[in-house]
C-alpha cells in the first residue's frame, strides 16, 4: 500500500489525542509546550514558554531534553498547522510518552486567534 504524506497524517490522527486550543490553554500552565516546527520558524514567532526540538530530530533529541526525562509528563506540541504535530505525537506515545496530545491548528491558528506569541531577538537586539 503506497500512502503520501497526507495519510500519514490523517493515520496519525487517527491514533493521538488533538486538543482545540481552549484545552491548550488551559493545560499550559502544568504542561510542558513543544515546538516541533524548524528553528527558524521558531526564532520568528511561538507560543509563549514553548521549547523547540525540530520535528525532524525529535525522536533523536527527545532523550537529552532534561524536561522530557519522564515519560508521563503532560507534553502539548504544536507546529504550523498540525501535520508536523500529529506525526510527532504519534511517534512520542509509540516511544511510550504517556501524555502527548497534539494543538489543533497549530501556531497558525493561535496566531488567528491573536494569542500571544514570543520571538527570538539577535545580540542586536532586531
Amino acid at each position: 500500500m503506497t500512502m503520501t504524506a497526507l495519510d500519514l497524517v490523517a493515520e496519525a490522527k487517527s491514533k493521538i489525542t488533538e486538543i482545540d486550543l481552549t484545552t491548550a490553554q488551559a493545560a499550559m500552565p502544568h504542561a510542558l509546550l513543544l515546538d516541533v516546527r524548524e528553528p527558524a520558524e521558531f526564532d520568528a514567532g511561538h507560543m509563549p514558554g514553548a521549547i523547540n526540538i525540530p520535528r525532524g530530530l525529535l525522536e533523536f533529541k527527545i532523550g537529552d531534553h532534561p524536561q522530557l526525562s519522564q515519560r508521563d509528563r503532560d507534553i502539548l506540541i504544536y507546529c504550523k498547522t498540525s501535520g508536523r504535530a500529529a506525526l510527532a505525537a504519534y511517534n512520542l506515545q509509540r516511544m511510550g510518552y504517556l501524555g502527548v496530545r497534539s494543538i489543533h491548528g497549530g501556531f497558525d491558528a493561535w496566531t488567528q486567534a491573536n494569542l500571544p506569541v514570543e520571538c527570538e531577538t539577535t545580540q542586536f537586539g532586531d
